[in-house]
């Protein structure tokens, strides 16, 4: 498909969907997640919300749990609602990683 049959299309998308077509596309170009970071020796080097030590995989488990996106911000105030979607993104697209990391912490 070519960029000028490709646009009318996007131009027709709500805006959460081009933001979600701009983000796989950065994804897809850098190979990096926005708002996600692995750092070594940081939480075991887990993926998590940037300037923050709170890894993807509690989040998520939060989540698989029951909690709302209300009840996780208001138990995290530093987090944002960006960062939960940043979230959602990454452990949607890691999901044997997220599962793995669940499965590995709720034994410690």
């Amino acid at each position: 498909m070519s960029i000028q049959e490709l646009t009318p299309k996007l131009n027709r998308l709500r805006p959460a969907e081009k933001a979600e077509v701009v983000r796989n596309l950065l994804k897809d170009i850098t190979n990096t997640w926005p708002g996600i970071e692995k750092t070594p020796g940081v939480v075991g080097g887990d993926a998590c919300i940037v300037r923050t030590r709170i890894p993807v995989w509690a989040l998520d488990n939060y989540r698989r749990l029951g909690m709302s996106e209300a009840q996780i911000l208001s138990n995290y105030p530093s987090l944002r609602a960006a960062d939960l979607v940043n979230a959602w993104a990454y452990a949607e697209a890691h999901k044997k990683e997220i599962d793995k990391a669940i499965a590995e912490n709720e034994g410690a």
